[in-house]
């Protein structure tokens, strides 16, 4: 069996060929089921083969390539089916944080961070407009505010395996955000999602257990519907990272 290949000792060459090839996957560079040059790939990021090889590894773990025999890597496809199965683990990892953020208590300080998060996040909604120049705001302090509610759960395990499941393309909280805007009436979409965030803080403070998590579990969907309203959105799809890689279901 192959031995893991080991990470660059310069983390700086790891992470440039890590964010360099996930760059190149999601433009479109490669098209799904093509193989990795790792020679190319040297040339492009201008790193050596370690840290390309390391890289390759870690992009096959996180699920957006596969290995392909006898040796390399290739770029994946993704069905509808599968992203949606995608963002149902990290919605019911999610909700398992919840669940026991509320059974084990929250330290006050903490409670009060998420608070203030979704107050920043209210202000900022309360200014939008449609088709406003907010969704990078807005981007960041929604992934606090996630990031706020797994660390809640003081579970180290629940945070990993969460952290793995949410690196898969387009099943993270934030996959469909920069591109809302196309989306008809997305500022609503925002809004009701902000509703949620303030309902599950509060059955989390209540220590409401079985009440938080079916609303994170439901929250969580939000972004399959995103999902959905983009791939009937021409415009919306020509600016969604990977889009080439979505293999779209045919209609009857």
């Amino acid at each position: 069996m192959a031995q893991p290949i080991p990470l660059q000792r310069d983390p700086s060459q790891t992470d440039r060929a890590l964010l360099g090839i996930r760059d190149l996957v999601l433009r479109g560079e490669f098209k799904t089921g093509e193989r990795l040059p790792e020679l190319a790939l040297v040339e492009l990021l201008g790193v050596s083969r370690t840290p390309i090889r390391a890289a390759l590894q870690k992009l096959a773990e996180e699920g957006l390539l596969e290995a392909s025999q006898p040796t390399g890597y290739v770029v994946r496809g993704f069905s509808e089916a599968e992203i949606a199965d995608a963002i149902e683990v990290r919605g019911t990892l999610e909700g398992l944080a919840a669940r026991m953020a509320a059974e084990r208590g929250v330290p006050r300080p903490h409670l009060e961070a998420m608070s203030d998060c979704l107050d920043r996040m209210d202000a900022l909604l309360a200014q939008a407009e449609p088709g406003g120049d907010f969704l990078g705001q807005y981007s960041q302090l929604n992934n606090l505010f996630h990031e706020l509610l797994v660390e809640s759960s003081g579970s180290e395990i629940v945070t990993r395996a969460l952290g793995r499941a949410s690196a898969l393309p387009f099943a993270g909280h934030n996959a469909f955000v920069a591109i809302q805007g196309q989306i008809p009436d997305s500022l609503e979409i925002f809004k009701a999602a902000q509703r949620q965030h303030r309902e599950i803080l509060e059955a989390i403070e209540a220590r409401s257990s079985a009440r938080v998590e079916p609303l994170v579990k439901e929250h969580a969907r939000i972004a399959h519907r995103n999902l959905q309203l983009v791939l009937r959105n021409n415009e919306a799809m020509k600016s969604l990272p990977g889009a080439p890689l979505i293999r779209r279901a045919r209609k009857p």
